[in-house]
C-alpha cells in the first residue's frame, strides 16, 4: 500500500504551500548530543541491543508548550518525520516505529500527531550481531505552532557486541503505546466497508473487544487523493461493542472507486492501539448490520431516559445546598398568588434551567469542533467564570439580605406578569433564577449524569443537545411539578415580614459558596488574586448595603471606602505576581500520602503485584469533597489504602490538565469525581460510582488484589461494561 502523503486535495495541498512558506530551516548539526530548536529539543536515545542483532534507539522530541509534530500519516497538514540510515556501518535496515497518535486542529484543518512529547523507537537490525555497528542517523523533524519549523537532525550511536543495555526506559515507554494487532489487544477489526450514507460515501468499521471502549478514534490511511475524517462512534449498551463511520474529508474526484481500496486501520481508545488492514468492499444498499438502528433508536433512547434520571438526582447532591436557597425564594415569592401566576413563574424557572443546559451543550458542541478538551463543570478550572460567578452570588446574596433591588420598568413588569406586577416577581426573574441554579449544579456530578454526559460527547451535535435537553428537564422536574400543581405554593401564606427573615436566612449559603469558590480561585489563580477580589465583593457588598438604611450609612460607606482602597493598592501585585504553579506534592486529601497521577506509573505498580487507587477530584468539586470526607477519610478505608503493597494516586483536575482529561476519555468519562481501583487481577482498572461507599471501595480493593469471595463477580461485571 503506497501512502504518498504529497498527494493531497487542493485544500490540504494549499495548507502545505502556506507551511513552506513560513519553513525556517534549522542548522544542521554535527552528530550533536541533542538538537535545539525554537518548538522542540531532540535527542537520539540509545536503549538494549539482543543477541540476534536487533538494537533499540529512540527519536525522542521534547516539545515546547504549544507545540506539535506529526504522525507518519499527518492528516491535511504537515510532514512526518523523517531518516536516513544509508551511512550507518553494519547495519542493514532502521525501522521507524509509530505511538499511537491524536487528531489535532489548526485553523480549520485537521492533522494528526503528537501535543506533547514523544519518543519514536527505532529498531537497528545489524548485519553481524557479533561485530561493532556504527548507527549514522540523519533526517528532519518536522515542529509547529503558529509557524513551523523544518529541524535538520544528525546523530550517531556505537553498538557494542554483547553488551545488550538496559538502556533507556523512555524507549520502552513508547514502544508499549505502539498499536499492535487487534488479537493482541483482546479486540476486533472487522465488517470493514463502504456506506452509503445520507452525506455520502462513508467508511464503516465494527469493533468489538473483551472489555468496554471508553472513546475510541479511528485512523485511516489510504491512496491519495482519498482521505477519511473523525468517525462517527455508536456502542451497544454494554460499550463492548462499537460502530465506527468515517467520512470523507472531500468529493471523489472523478473516476476514482472506494471499492476494492486497500486501507490501513488504526484504532486507538485510551492506553490501546492496534492496527491492521482491510480491503474495502460496498456494503448493500440500506445493509448497516442492525447496528445503527439498534444505536439510534433503543439506544439513543435509553440513554435520553439515564440522561432525565440523572439530571433529577442532581437536585438531590450536595451542591443544590446555594441552589436550594433560589428554590425556597421562589417558592416563598408565590405565596398567596393566583394559581395562573405561580404555574408561569415555575415554568419560567423550568425554561431558565433548560435553556441553559442548551447554552452548556452549545459550548460543548463548539469546544468539541475546535478540538479543544470538553467535560463536566470545566468552566470552574477557569478563574475568570469563577470570579464571574463569585460576583453573581455576591449580587444574590445583598439582594436576598435587602440590599438593593432591581425593578423592571412598570410596563415590562406588567407584560411579562400578564399585568400583575409583584405577585411573584417578573417572569424574567424566575427565568434568571432557572439558569443561575443551573450554573451552581454543574460542579456537581450524580448516579447516570457521567453516563449521559460520556455518551453524549462521545457523539455528535444532536446528540448533545439532546441529551443535555433531557438533562434540564431532569432538573427542572421539580418546578415542572409545582406547576402543574400550583395548589402547593397557593397554600403558603402571602409574603410578609416572615418572608423577610427567611430572605436572610437563605443569603447565608450564597455568602457560603461564594467563600469556598473564592478559595477555588486561591488554588488556581494565587492567594493574593482571590484576596483582591474578596474585597471587591466586600467593597460591592457594602455600597448597595449602604443604599436602603440611613442607620450606619456612613459607617458602611466608610468601610467600603478602605476596602475598595485596600483593593486598588493590591490590584498592581496581583497582576504582576507569578501564576500558581503546581505543588511539589499532590494536596492532602483524607490524610493520606497520595503519589502523582502517572498512567505509565499504574502499569508498573499493577505490573510489580500492587493496587492502585486513583482518585480524580478537584477543589470546586462538591460530590469529590463529600467523597473525601465521608468515605476516603473513614478509619477502615484509610487503613486499608495506606496498607502496604496498595498505591493511592491523586489526580488533581482543578486546573486544565490535558493528561487527566485524557485518562477521562478513556473510560467515556467527561466529569468527575471518578474513581478506578487497578491490580493484579483487574489491570484495566474497576470503576466504581460517582457517590462512594465504604462497602464499595474495600470490595474494589480485594477484587483488584484478587481476594474475596466476590472479587471474581466484581471483575466479571465491569469487564461486561455494566454501571458499577
Amino acid at each position: 500500500m503506497t501512502l504518498a502523503f504529497l498527494r493531497r486535495p487542493l485544500k490540504s495541498l494549499l495548507l502545505h504551500a502556506s507551511l513552506a512558506a513560513l519553513l525556517m530551516l534549522g542548522a544542521v548539526p554535527g552528530q550533536a548530543e541533542e538538537v535545539i530548536s525554537p518548538g522542540a529539543t531532540i535527542r537520539l536515545l540509545q536503549g538494549e541491543a539482543d543477541a540476534q542483532g536487533m538494537a533499540r534507539f529512540g527519536l525522542e522530541i521534547d516539545l515546547q508548550p504549544g507545540w506539535k509534530t506529526y504522525w507518519r500519516t499527518p492528516g491535511e497538514g504537515g510532514f512526518p518525520a523523517e531518516i536516513d540510515t544509508a551511512a550507518s556501518t553494519n547495519v542493514t535496515r532502521a525501522t521507524l516505529l509509530w505511538p499511537a497518535p491524536e487528531r489535532q486542529h489548526f485553523l480549520g484543518f485537521e492533522t494528526i500527531g503528537y501535543g506533547a512529547d514523544v519518543v519514536l523507537p527505532i529498531d537497528v537490525q545489524l548485519a553481524d550481531p557479533g561485530a561493532p555497528a556504527r548507527l549514522d542517523l540523519q533526517g528532519a523533524v518536522y515542529v509547529c505552532s503558529d509557524v513551523c519549523t523544518r529541524v535538520e537532525i544528525a546523530f550517531a550511536a556505537e553498538v557494542t557486541p554483547g553488551v545488550t543495555g538496559p538502556g533507556d526506559a523512555r524507549i520502552e515507554t513508547f514502544r508499549a503505546r505502539v498499536p499492535v494487532a487487534p488479537a493482541e489487544a483482546g479486540l476486533a477489526l472487522g465488517d470493514a466497508g463502504i456506506l452509503q450514507t445520507p452525506e455520502g460515501p462513508a467508511l464503516r468499521v465494527v469493533a468489538t473487544g473483551a472489555t468496554a471502549f471508553g472513546t475510541p478514534d479511528l485512523f485511516v490511511e489510504t491512496d491519495p487523493p482519498i482521505a477519511f475524517g473523525a468517525p462517527r462512534l455508536r456502542f451497544t449498551d454494554d460499550r463492548r461493542r462499537v460502530e465506527m463511520i468515517a467520512p470523507l474529508t472531500a468529493p471523489l474526484p472523478p473516476g476514482v472507486a472506494l471499492e476494492g481500496l486497500l486501507a490501513g486501520l488504526t484504532l486507538v481508545d485510551g492506553a490501546r492501539a492496534v492496527m491492521a488492514e482491510a480491503r474495502l468492499a460496498a456494503l448493500p444498499a440500506g445493509d448497516t448490520g442492525g447496528f445503527v438502528a439498534e444505536a439510534a433508536g433503543v439506544g439513543l433512547l435509553a440513554m435520553l431516559a439515564t440522561a432525565l434520571l440523572g439530571g433529577l438526582i442532581l437536585n438531590l447532591m450536595p451542591c443544590v445546598l446555594p441552589v436550594l436557597s433560589l428554590k425556597l425564594v421562589s417558592l416563598a415569592r408565590q405565596g398567596g398568588a393566583a394559581p395562573r401566576a405561580i404555574r408561569l413563574g415555575f415554568l419560567a424557572s423550568a425554561a431558565g434551567i433548560v435553556a441553559s443546559f442548551l447554552v452548556l451543550a452549545s459550548a460543548m458542541v463548539g469546544l468539541k469542533a475546535a478540538g479543544a478538551a470538553v467535560g463536566w463543570g470545566i468552566q470552574f478550572q477557569q478563574p475568570v467564570f469563577l470570579v464571574l460567578l463569585v460576583t453573581l452570588l455576591t449580587l444574590f446574596a445583598v439582594n436576598l439580605l435587602g440590599g438593593f433591588e432591581i425593578p423592571l420598568p412598570r410596563a415590562l413588569a406588567d407584560r411579562l406578569n400578564g399585568g400583575r406586577q409583584g405577585q411573584g416577581g417578573s417572569l424574567a426573574g424566575h427565568f434568571a433564577t432557572g439558569a443561575f441554579a443551573t450554573l451552581l449544579a454543574t460542579p456537581c456530578s450524580a448516579p447516570f449524569l457521567g453516563t449521559a454526559v460520556g455518551f453524549a460527547l462521545a457523539q455528535g451535535p444532536a446528540e448533545i443537545y439532546l441529551v443535555f435537553t433531557a438533562l434540564g428537564l431532569g432538573l427542572g422536574l421539580p418546578y415542572l411539578l409545582v406547576a402543574a400543581f400550583p395548589g402547593v405554593a397557593a397554600r403558603l401564606p402571602r409574603p410578609g415580614r416572615w418572608m423577610l427573615v427567611l430572605r436572610r436566612l437563605l443569603a447565608v449559603p450564597l455568602l457560603l459558596t461564594a467563600a469556598w469558590l473564592l478559595a477555588v480561585l486561591a488554588a488556581q489563580a494565587g492567594a493574593l488574586t482571590a484576596l483582591l477580589v474578596a474585597l471587591l465583593m466586600l467593597a460591592l457588598g457594602l455600597m448597595l448595603a449602604s443604599r436602603q438604611s440611613a442607620v450606619g450609612r456612613q459607617r458602611l460607606a466608610s468601610f467600603s471606602a478602605v476596602a475598595l482602597a485596600a483593593a486598588a493598592l493590591l490590584a498592581p501585585l496581583a497582576a504582576t505576581a507569578p501564576p500558581a504553579t503546581p505543588d511539589a506534592a499532590p494536596r492532602a486529601v483524607a490524610g493520606l500520602d497520595w503519589t502523582h497521577f502517572d498512567t505509565t506509573e499504574i502499569t508498573r505498580r499493577v505490573a510489580g503485584g500492587e493496587v492502585v487507587f486513583v482518585e480524580v477530584t478537584a477543589d470546586w468539586c462538591i460530590t469529590c469533597k463529600v467523597n473525601e470526607r465521608v468515605v476516603l477519610a473513614d478509619a477502615t478505608v484509610r487503613e486499608r489504602l495506606a496498607a502496604a503493597g496498595v498505591a493511592p494516586m491523586l489526580a488533581d483536575w482543578t486546573r486544565p490538565d490535558p493528561a487527566i482529561t485524557a485518562y477521562l476519555q478513556s473510560f467515556g468519562r467527561y466529569g468527575i469525581p471518578f474513581t478506578a481501583v487497578y491490580g493484579p487481577a483487574a489491570p484495566d482498572g474497576i470503576v466504581l460510582p460517582e457517590l462512594l461507599s465504604r462497602a464499595r471501595v474495600l470490595e474494589a480493593l480485594d477484587a483488584a488484589a484478587g481476594a474475596g469471595p466476590q472479587a471474581a463477580a466484581l471483575i466479571s461485571r465491569q469487564s461486561r461494561g455494566s454501571q458499577p
